[in-house]
């Protein structure tokens, strides 16, 4: 679907300030909403929004369908009525400005689970008939996630293949039994997420108001330990005792000597196309619910995934294997024809691959801080660009524009010294910059280009180095915790930005679709 020519800020919501040591979607998020509005903005682009499981990566969750407890607001459940002030008490000492995960799991498992006591408690019918249809909604994948949810923390939080094999293999009449003993556990899960899309649908249909649109993103793989691979086994690669025969990932990059080893089962995508890919055409329906436009991550993996055989350590080892993405946007087309879609489309693309994208008419990815590597063909050059894609000034997976600017051998980068001085000389000659405001002069190169739609990460607003990182590709520890101090989006960031959206002609709102339902 065609998209006006327009722009955004990528920010997670876990980024945002609050007192309680992560973002959620309390006032910092619709303050937030009105910094992009008041600049102009009319895309707000988040990561995904599920629960997070092992090292607390949004791409590793425990669900495609449920949301992340951990964006629930302990203060709109007191303004909401299912707290009071002394239910918040003690709140513990938390950084401003990385997110300590643990300690705030802590804290909002006993926040949340006052909420549900008083929950239980409650004589309005009218809540209680609002938790009963949105149970009813959901139903599809609440149900499971929630029983999912209950035998993980059986089981001291082990992977379901831990499990024993009644449980594992979904045996009815054990399920039966575990469901009825703990059907109060469960029906907190289910009161869990009726708080989190109650909130999310609030501060959804709050951006419409505003004409922003909310980019989702959509990693193509689900986690192994996850309800939806434990629900669904058939869908794919798992042998018979539900052992992943493949894994995914992708071969040595830019990013990595040795690839990306990312562990994730592969999709069995004969079984997929037997159902008519059911499963997919779910989880995109209640994507269009909870979002405006979806982001696909891993474009290529609908041509084509890098498959690893289980048990392998590095990513060097995969191979090629095609997949029917044909069929399945044709499927997904045919069942919502105006469905709006950006494609991440990075790494290795091979003329497959185009071919789909542009076969679709999907707007792929440009990314400016790629664009200094190579000569003047480099495609991620803006006078390369095509009016239907996406560029960014970085990515959640790059480093800030002034960290990358500033960087040195050795420092989460790939490069050598000679390859960084390289880049950063034809950066300053072609942008004709000084290097003093390196973020500014990214932006602008990304808001001049003709590019359909420009995004800059909030770090480069803001002209953070990096330590303000969001994610380095391939390391276990020290992501997903940047977050940013209250007072930082000040007027002077807001009226620049204005001006050069309102200069490159891109203050047009996107139409959104029907308003947030919880």
């Amino acid at each position: 679907m065609p998209f006006p020519r327009t722009s955004g800020i990528l920010v997670h919501p876990t980024s945002f300030p609050s007192a309680y040591g992560i973002g959620d979607l309390g006032r910092e998020a619709y303050e937030f909403v009105d910094f992009l509005y008041d600049s102009g903005q009319h895309l707000w682009q988040v990561l995904p929004l599920g629960p997070t499981g092992y090292g607390d990566s949004p791409y590793q969750c425990l669900s495609a369908f449920a949301g992340n407890p951990l964006l629930i607001s302990p203060d709109r459940l007191v303004e909401e009525g299912f707290l009071d002030e002394e239910d918040l008490k003690p709140v513990p000492r938390l950084p401003a400005e990385k997110v300590n995960f643990s300690k705030v799991i802590e804290f909002k498992k006993r926040v949340l689970e006052r909420a549900f006591e008083r929950f239980k408690n409650t004589t309005d019918t009218s809540l209680r008939a609002e938790f009963l249809g949105f149970c009813q909604r959901a139903a599809s994948w609440l149900d499971d996630y929630a029983l999912f949810r209950v035998l993980k923390e059986e089981h001291g939080g082990n992977s379901w293949d831990k499990w024993e094999p009644a449980y594992a293999q979904r045996d009815a009449a054990a399920l039966s039994l575990i469901g009825d003993l703990h059907r109060e556990r469960i029906e907190a899960e289910k009161f869990i997420q009726y708080l989190f899309f109650k909130q999310y649908a609030s501060l959804k249909n709050y951006c419409a108001q505003k004409q922003i649109s909310i980019i989702g993103d959509m990693p193509i793989f689900v986690a192994y330990d996850s309800s939806d691979v434990w629900m669904h086994p058939e869908y794919f690669k798992l042998n018979e005792t539900g052992t992943p025969t493949v894994v995914a990932g992708v071969p040595p990059d830019y990013f990595s000597a040795t690839g990306q080893l990312w562990g994730n089962p592969i999709y069995d995508w004969d079984y997929m196309i037997k159902d008519n890919f059911s499963w997919w055409i779910n989880r995109i329906s209640h994507a269009l619910e909870t979002t405006d436009i979806v982001r696909i991550d891993h474009f290529r993996g609908f041509a084509a995934c890098w498959e690893i055989p289980y048990g392998e350590k590095t990513a060097q080892n995969g191979r090629w294997v095609e997949t029917p993405g044909k069929e399945f946007f044709t499927a997904l087309i045919n069942a919502f024809p105006d469905v709006p879609i950006i494609v991440e489309d990075l790494g290795v693309i091979t003329p497959d691959v185009e071919a789909l994208r542009d076969g679709f008419g999907f707007p792929g990815m440009r990314i400016l801080q790629m664009a200094f590597r190579s000569d003047s063909c480099n495609i991620d050059l803006p006078h390369n660009y095509i009016p239907n894609s996406v560029v960014y000034t970085g990515t959640h997976d790059n480093d800030t524009i002034v960290g990358w600017f500033h960087s040195k051998p050795g420092e989460g980068s790939t490069r050598d010294a000679q390859q960084i001085e390289s880049e950063r000389k034809t950066c300053i000659r072609y942008l004709r910059s000084n290097g003093k405001e390196i973020h500014w002069d990214f932006i602008e190169a990304a808001f001049a280009s003709v590019a359909g739609i420009a995004i800059v990460p909030l770090q480069d607003i803001l002209g953070l180095g990096s330590k303000a990182r969001m994610n380095l590709p391939a390391s276990q520890e020290g992501n997903w915790l940047w977050r940013y101090k209250e007072g930082v989006l000040t007027s002077d960031i807001t009226q620049r930005l204005k001006e050069l959206t309102d200069l490159y002609s891109r203050n047009n709102a996107f139409v959104t679709a029907t308003p947030a339902r919880h």
